[in-house]
């Protein structure tokens, strides 16, 4: 996070707006791919002359860059009493069609509804490409942002980078948790009169969040990495040479020779929790390209089973699960299980893609000792054990459930309670006339009479539990006088 105040700039911002706008490169930069979508603060809590300075900046800000498919794509909405999009990613691919369109940008003023232009920009930016990097830049007075650290960070875990400025007013709190680390350079609290010191900074950060030109890894194991890079070169044009090694240079390095068809590559047979150095160089006869290079380190190794948890139990039952599931490592999985303390052990064995069972015939209010155990290809056995209770039986809710004739076509329905904290019951029947009938009895009620019953029909009483109607039980009305 940065902070400039006024009193640090002032000499710079009296300047002839000439030299302000001389500073910003003439040349377009075709070194980048990704969308960039502006949040623009349109409130009346903005000044007029404020919101001018903020299209300039952004104008400024936005100049170097190359627009459109396989460069960078820039969309513009406006935060008011209700959002607008003044335009969308798919508008400009040139930086003239941008430069006029900001200068026709209106202030809208009224409320400032954050939140609902945020639901607009999530829209936005989720229709896009999942592989291309994503930016909501958002440039706002900051004093009221409203409750926004949920949609921002609902954009931050769909892998969009947040990045803000605001005044010094802002909410420094919600912001912080708003922004996307790191804070020094994607967090800033700047005068709006003074906001163009900050534009080759943010310029900076955002070429490093879209860097075409960039070797990532895009999925890591704990024996494995897969290298990801945006294309460079094609199968005719020349090839790439890479090369990896620990940081510890615990192994020989490396090399490879690939395709210039080739846009990633899966490393294998590493080791866990190990750093590693990769690089890969573009060689071609047509030009000379940089090495790109990337550091990461695998995942600590995971050994099965590294997880048991227990489910479903009830009087006699309970299941168990493990994993991960390692076919390729793993052997078998035994299971063993008694009761505690002094219980005779029951021993099951599962071949190695099983990774749960139920556990049945066990004694109801028990506890048990539960191991899992994995014997693995290197003769290696690993185990792992839990405890789990079986549940009490409980008498069902409902017993013994009656029906005494009365008179003709009535019955007495009468029945026995196991449960207390029931919430009533629920009665349901057939009338003479085939209608089916039902009614609510309090949680007190023991029996009551139905009248015009038609012979053979069904009577059913539900005991009724604050989630719903549990099980009932049924009679037969064979005779009714």
């Amino acid at each position: 996070m940065r902070i400039f105040l006024p009193c640090c700039v002032f000499l710079w911002a009296m300047l002839p707006q000439s030299d302000m706008q001389g500073a910003v490169p003439a040349t377009e930069l075709n070194c980048c791919e990704g969308d960039i979508l502006i949040l623009l603060d349109s409130s009346g809590s903005v000044a007029h002359y404020e919101f001018s300075r903020l299209l300039r900046f952004t104008a400024d800000l936005l100049r170097p860059f190359s627009l459109g498919p396989g460069h960078v794509k820039v969309g513009l909405l406006q935060v008011g009493t209700s959002p607008k999009l003044v335009f969308d990613l798919n508008t400009h691919d040139s930086q003239e069609s941008l430069q006029t369109a900001l200068q026709h940008v209106h202030h809208l003023q009224g409320n400032t509804n954050n939140v609902a232009a945020l639901k607009v920009a999530q829209r936005l930016l989720t229709e896009t490409e999942e592989s291309l990097p994503k930016i909501l830049l958002w440039l706002t007075d900051g004093a009221q942002p409203g409750d926004v650290v949920e949609p921002l960070t609902e954009l931050k875990e769909w892998g969009v980078s947040v990045l803000i400025v605001s005044t010094v007013h802002g909410n420094y709190q919600v912001l912080q948790s708003a922004v996307t680390p790191p804070l020094e350079s994607h967090l800033y609290f700047v005068e709006f009169d003074n906001v163009a010191i900050i534009t080759e900074d943010l310029r900076k950060a955002i070429i490093k969040i879209i860097r075409a030109e960039r070797l990532q890894v895009v999925h890591l194991t704990s024996n494995s990495a897969v290298l990801q890079w945006r294309p460079i070169l094609t199968a005719d044009s020349g090839i790439y040479e890479l090369w990896y090694n620990s940081m510890l240079n615990t192994d020989p390095e490396t090399r490879r020779t690939i395709s210039g068809g080739s846009t990633r590559m899966e490393l294998t047979d590493l080791q866990p929790d190990t750093t590693y150095t990769a690089s890969l160089r573009p060689e071609s006869n047509q030009r000379l390209y940089d090495t790109l290079s990337v550091t990461f380190t695998t995942l600590p190794d995971v050994v099965s089973p590294s997880e048991v948890s227990v489910s479903d139990s009830g009087p006699h039952q309970i299941r168990v699960s493990w994993g991960p599931l390692q076919p390729a490592r793993v052997q078998r999985y035994t299971v063993e299980y008694g009761a505690i303390p002094s219980g005779q052990v029951q021993t099951v064995t599962f071949h190695s893609q099983q990774n749960s069972t139920l556990l049945t015939g066990l004694d109801q209010g028990t506890q048990y000792l539960v191991t899992v155990s994995a014997l693995h290809v290197d003769g290696k056995e690993r185990a792992m054990s839990v405890r789990a209770c079986t549940q009490e039986a409980t008498p069902p809710a409902l017993a013994d459930l009656q029906l005494t004739p009365v008179q003709p076509q009535e019955v007495q329905v009468a029945w026995m309670a196991h449960q207390e904290g029931l919430k009533g019951y629920w009665l349901k029947w057939e009338r003479k006339n085939s209608q089916a009938s039902s009614v609510y009895l309090s949680p007190s009620s023991r029996s009551t009479r139905l009248t015009h019953l038609s012979p053979g029909s069904q009577v059913c009483v539900s005991p009724v539990y604050s989630s719903g109607l549990g099980d009932g039980l049924c009679c037969t009305a064979l005779h009714t006088g």
